[in-house]
């Protein structure tokens, strides 16, 4: 059947928005909400209709809520700190919009900060060009390493037990060094693996499966929780980097939480539908209807360093270099994914989402369905 002529009503159209999208009264009540305005805030519109909005997302700036209290100017905020009640703090992008032709009555729109972030970073970055460096350097620093290596081996064989520590050190530390530019490259790294359909819980197993075998701390009274939602279709993305996305993840879970009482990692998957990014080659909406999130009870990241947690060189580790989770982000985004980091302090928990979109075959066959049903 052929589909419909007739333009969808405005109703349709704020339904099926990505964007949450709410409608205030005259006294700065909440008069009405999209799909994704009730996810957003966690709360059906049943529960938040008749509430003030400024009492379900309290915000920082003070001066913001003066300014919204103009209900005959625009307003546009981004990146502004609020707490949405029920659900944690958030940096925002915020506009508010007065009605044409209704005095008092206000258009509100609200999205997580991080959510407008490209798929894809301009190649002339400062970030971009730091990244670059170990890409081209890389030969030339290798090739002097494994020589150095090779004599601290033949080194070690002559000298004295005393000294063999020594030469042992020099081994080691070779190691390390090469270990670090081996990460940058892959940071570095223009070209992408190919993607294709993968089971998200399969990757989760096969993750703890390793982490086990290495013995690492995850291992030592840390308990793993597993919420899935068995009905997930397969996702886009890489099995085997969506494996070490998932290790990385969860051995920092592990040490975050290790020595709390009773540490706790709990690791999610679910529906999340309406969150979508646009890339940056085509424009086109990339839809990431599949959520993973990794959770902990540990403490948390140091505050003056959340913004900051997935650029290069970032760690509140000692013995760390800060490139874990710049990788993470980078295995992410290659497979048209979105990461993002939450610290929910009522509660003592620290969560990382991801989103990921469907697998090709699952796309046209709910599209099908659709075409069917029109």
């Amino acid at each position: 059947m052929a589909a419909s002529q007739v333009a969808p009503d405005a109703w349709r159209q704020l339904a099926s928005m990505s964007l949450a999208v709410v409608l205030l009264d005259p006294d700065q009540r909440v008069a009405g909400a999209n799909p994704a305005a009730e996810q957003f805030l966690g709360q059906s519109l049943r529960r938040i209709s008749g509430r003030r909005l400024f009492d379900l997302v309290s915000f920082d700036e003070p001066r913001l809520l003066v300014r919204v209290g103009d209900r005959d100017a625009p307003l546009s905020a981004r990146d502004a700190g609020a707490v949405i009640l029920g659900v944690g703090p958030r940096r925002l992008d915020v506009t508010v919009s007065p009605v044409t032709e209704t005095p008092g009555w206000q258009v509100v729109t609200l999205q997580d900060a991080s959510a407008a972030e490209a798929l894809g970073e301009d190649p002339g970055t400062a970030e971009d060009s730091v990244l670059r460096a170990p890409e081209i350097l890389a030969h030339e620093i290798k090739n002097p390493l494994a020589g150095i290596r090779g004599a601290a081996q033949l080194l070690g064989r002559k000298v004295a037990d005393r000294d063999k520590a020594l030469t042992t050190l020099i081994a080691d530390e070779v190691d390390r060094i090469a270990k670090l530019i081996d990460e940058m490259q892959t940071l570095s790294r223009r070209t992408t693996e190919p993607v294709a359909p993968c089971n998200l819980h399969e990757a989760v197993r096969r993750a703890r499966a390793v982490i086990d075998a290495a013995g690492t701390a995850l291992g030592r009274g840390v308990r793993i929780e597993e919420e899935f939602d068995p009905s997930l279709p397969q996702v886009l993305g890489g099995a085997d980097a969506l494996v070490q996305v998932l290790i990385n993840l969860l051995s920092n879970a592990a040490e975050a939480c290790h020595g709390q009482e009773g540490p706790r990692i709990v690791v999610r998957t679910r529906f999340s539908s309406g969150l979508q990014l646009h890339a940056v080659s085509d424009g086109k909406p990339v839809r990431l209807p599949i959520e993973l999130r990794v959770s902990d009870n540990g403490p948390g990241v140091d505050p003056a360093m959340r913004d900051h947690i997935f650029e290069p060189f970032v760690t509140s580790k000692k013995s760390g270099q800060g490139l874990g989770l710049a990788l993470v982000r980078k295995l992410v985004r290659d497979m048209s994914g979105r990461i993002t980091h939450e610290r929910d302090e009522a509660k003592g928990w620290t969560h990382f989402r991801i989103h990921l979109p469907l697998a090709p075959e699952v796309r046209r066959s709910r599209g099908e369905e659709a075409r069917g049903e029109a």
